[in-house]
């Protein structure tokens, strides 16, 4: 039997507060008006008194509007017939495709109990040097991607979409504007990956309720279908925006803000998201990455400094390039042993020549004179630059490999790398 109320005592922006009975955290509600009728979510229990967020926002809705209790958190359909479309944050059809009623499934549930998880073992493939080469992303991993305002971040999203060996993408976007839905949309669709991913957009028109679902619908359906034994890869943009939604709700509530104005638990609620990753010890697995941009490219802003602590690593993109300074992973070793045996050996030899190469640039825009040293500094860290950190290249691991064994034998001697013997006499002339 569904409880109905007639009676709201107080209306704050799309926030409504009423007393009820038997009411739990995160309940489903219809809230019907003479506007018409819209769902709600229960975000506060105090004693008898109820807030709930309304999605559609709380104009036209009066005192005496009739609020019903649905007894059940928000749930998502699932199943295959989720592959190649897209909803809104609320799993509503964006895409004028039918809608999907059957096999609802909670969402927002616990992460998987520990006991069911394996240790990550294996290298998902983005066939993007700057990560397959030198910050090995693993499945079951949760990495950031750090950026500033303007960064192409989910130009690099769409890429890895594109190119990321595994069975299911799932695309939860936060705030995005609507060129950029649609550019996602299209991008996947004119490669034939759309057929294989699933997407939850948030718009910036639409309802701050919708955003805060975003992660967790995603989440949710990403889990039921590493149930199922699929590689599950979860790209979400923005956490940013998940965060400022957060902190708009709280402001709206009146709770006692944190640092620049954030909740006092957003840590946890960015924790709750990102632990989801896992890998079955009998099934699929989930990967999460997530773009978190920086406003003012501070990275001691709460949402990224928050996000550092719970994640394995991160990526920063920067001048349109994945930084190698900076950015990590750190499961990486737990894959790239397997790899190639002249991995690990190739990776930090080239980080350690372009590190020089930067101080030669330094030295350069000093007036320095430029040794023959210098000079093979500089060839070299162009070329690094053209053929291994822009995000238009699209090569195999092992390619790129025998790419950087060609960069280093047309720009060096094999003495002048500081590499063992026993790989240059290997793989020296391996990319030729």
């Amino acid at each position: 039997m569904y409880k109905v109320y007639h009676q709201i005592d107080n209306l704050s922006g799309s926030v409504v507060t009423l007393r009820a009975d038997g009411v739990q955290y995160n309940e489903l509600a219809e809230v019907t008006s003479r506007s018409g009728t819209s769902l709600a979510q229960v975000i506060k229990l105090d004693g008898p008194t109820v807030t709930l967020q309304v999605f559609a926002g709380a104009r036209g809705v009066a005192t005496d509007a009739k609020v019903r209790f649905l007894g059940r958190p928000m749930r998502v359909p699932f199943s295959d017939a989720l592959l190649g479309r897209a909803f809104t944050g609320c799993a509503q059809p964006r895409d004028n495709g039918p809608a999907l009623t059957d096999n609802l499934i909670d969402i927002g549930t616990p992460s998987v109990n520990p006991a069911k998880r394996v240790m990550p073992r294996n290298m998902v493939r983005t066939n993007i040097p700057m990560i397959d080469v030198f910050n090995s992303l693993v499945e079951s991993q949760k990495l950031p991607i750090f950026a500033k305002a303007g960064e192409p971040y989910n130009d690099l999203l769409a890429r890895i979409a594109l190119q990321a060996e595994v069975d299911i993408i799932v695309l939860g976007g936060m705030g995005l504007k609507y060129d950029d839905y649609l550019k996602f949309r299209d991008t996947l669709d004119e490669s034939g990956a759309l057929a294989r991913t699933v997407m939850f957009v948030h718009t910036a028109s639409d309802p701050v309720v919708e955003c805060m679902l975003v992660p967790d619908i995603s989440l949710a359906v990403a889990e039921q279908f590493a149930l199922q034994g699929k590689k599950v890869l979860v790209l979400l943009t923005d956490m940013t925006s998940f965060a400022d939604a957060l902190k708009e709700i709280a402001i709206t509530m009146e709770q006692i803000p944190s640092n620049r104005g954030y909740p006092g638990d957003l840590y946890s609620q960015l924790a709750a998201r990102y632990e989801k990753a896992v890998d079955f010890d009998d099934a699929g697995s989930i990967t999460i990455l997530a773009v978190t941009t920086m406003p003012g490219d501070d990275v001691t802003h709460p949402v990224p400094d928050n996000t550092g602590y719970i994640t394995e690593g991160q990526f920063y993109l920067r001048n349109g390039r994945i930084e190698p300074f900076g950015s990590l992973s750190r499961l990486k070793q737990q894959v790239n042993k397997n790899t190639r045996d002249d991995h690990r050996t190739l990776m930090d030899s080239m980080i350690k020549l372009y590190a020089s190469y930067k101080e030669t640039l330094e030295k350069q825009s000093m007036g320095f004179r430029m040794s023959e040293w210098d000079k093979k500094l500089l060839k070299y860290g162009a070329r690094f630059e053209r053929e291994m950190m822009d995000l238009s290249v699209n090569i195999p691991l092992e390619k790129a490999l025998d790419l950087g064994w060609q960069i280093l034998s047309d720009c060096f001697e094999p003495g002048e790398t500081g590499i063992p013997t026993k790989f240059t006499s290997k793989y020296w002339n391996a990319g030729r």
